[in-house]
């Protein structure tokens, strides 16, 4: 289906979202658990202290929907499921509110095909957060766990199947809390058909396991074993960087990269790459235009170290850092022309493009002029722009399952 005669192909994101339906988890997990699981109640209120504070109910406050879980009380946030295109506004909101194609599947194949959009890869959104970690927190761990295979057959066996199958394509989460338990569920995904998941981009911010431990390696072997792409959303580890607390908002979107350049290094330096040469990692909404600058001063330290191995807690690497980023690091991008500018030096294949769709400052209708801008301003000729728009995706997520192969 592709258009590669034309100078913008139908484009494949690698980063949009979806906000959970209401009934997502109330019709799928046992009787028992179902006044305790997650449900939507909607009901007046505000929140206390603005956006990020708690909620609370009152007969003249705002309409809202709010998902009901386990002791857990989380509003719907308006910035995940925009209501009007480009409304950049703090608060909250109902599903009545918001565009049917942030959660209803033809409603969002619809927007896709006006968005010059194919196929999308999307991520968790409201309730479980970007990588499931909602579950993670949760004390009972056994509805914790039916909460996150219940998530993981509707987006499989629901969200992406039906009209939606080859262009919704699957991304599953994992039982964070057990490595072992995540093992198994990869696995059982794959077996479905799902063969993308979401990992914190720092696991140690969560409470978990730091990558220098090792204790994520059988996860990491497994990803390997299914051919299923590791996958690290911006604000996954559940911070984002922060120069002062009383700093504007806009500070901390100006510098969220810097969680995927740290997340890059960990990776390398923590021998997870080394010891799984075969996974790859994608990062979203973290660009690359910082890539350069990192993996040259990470090359230089290695060989400065090579020989005494100085404040690497021992940890030798056969290749420069530089060798593993551009074999199994892919970043993503919108807006990023720097970056591509210096494609040469990071990989034109290792970098693909997202949409961001339903978040209030996605592309969304305008992403073809958006990208069509980008390529421009980068000085990219027709195979770049197709392998940043469309061909990189199909290689990584192996997009030939759907029978999406140029």
């Amino acid at each position: 289906m592709s258009d590669r005669g034309e100078r913008i192909p139908r484009i494949i994101s690698v980063d949009d979202h979806v906000v959970e339906p209401p009934d997502l988890w109330s019709s799928r997990l046992p009787e028992r658990y179902r006044e305790k699981g997650p449900r939507i109640v909607r009901e007046r209120g505000g929140l206390l202290g603005g956006e990020g504070g708690a909620w609370q109910a009152s007969v003249d406050g705002t309409w809202a929907d709010i998902w009901h879980y386990d002791g857990l009380v989380k509003p719907v946030a308006r910035m995940s499921a925009a209501v009007g295109l480009g409304e950049l506004r703090w608060g909250t909101v109902t599903f009545d509110e918001m565009r049917p194609g942030a959660w209803q599947q033809h409603a969002r194949l619809s927007d896709m095909d006006e968005n010059h959009v194919e196929a999308s890869v999307c991520f968790p959104n409201t309730l479980p957060r970007f990588c499931g970690q909602t579950f993670a927190e949760q004390q009972d761990k056994a509805l914790a766990l039916l909460c996150v295979k219940a998530y993981n057959d509707w987006i499989i066996d629901e969200w992406c199947a039906g009209e939606g199958r080859g262009r919704l394509i699957p991304l599953t989460i994992l039982p964070l809390w057990d490595v072992a338990l995540a093992v198994t569920e990869l696995e059982r995904c794959a077996a479905n058909g799902s063969h993308a998941v979401t990992f914190p981009e720092n696991p140690y911010a969560l409470g978990l396991p730091s990558l220098y431990t090792g204790r994520w390696d059988p996860l990491f072997r497994a990803c390997v074993a299914t051919d299923t792409v590791l996958c690290s959303h911006i604000g996954s580890s559940s911070r984002m960087p922060q120069t002062t607390p009383d700093a504007p908002f806009i500070v901390s979107s100006t510098l969220a990269f810097q969680n995927t350049m740290h997340s890059v290094l960990d990776f390398v330096f923590s021998g997870t790459l080394s010891r799984s040469p075969e996974l790859r990692v994608a990062y979203a909404e973290g660009q690359v235009g910082w890539m350069p600058y990192l993996i040259d001063r990470a090359d230089a330290l290695w060989k400065q170290r090579t020989d005494n191995s100085f404040g690497t807690n021992g940890i030798r690497l056969s290749e420069p850092p530089s060798a593993y980023v551009r074999r199994q690091i892919f970043g993503c991008i919108f807006d990023d022309a720097p970056g591509l500018e210096q494609r040469h030096r990071i990989g034109m294949s290792n970098i693909c493009f997202e949409v961001d769709y339903p978040h209030a400052d996605g592309t969304f209708p305008y992403t073809k002029k958006v990208a069509t801008a980008l390529c421009s301003e980068a000085g990219l000729d027709e195979a770049e722009t197709y392998a940043l728009l469309r061909g990189n995706a199909i290689n990584l997520f192996g997009l030939h399952r759907f029978g999406i192969d140029r």
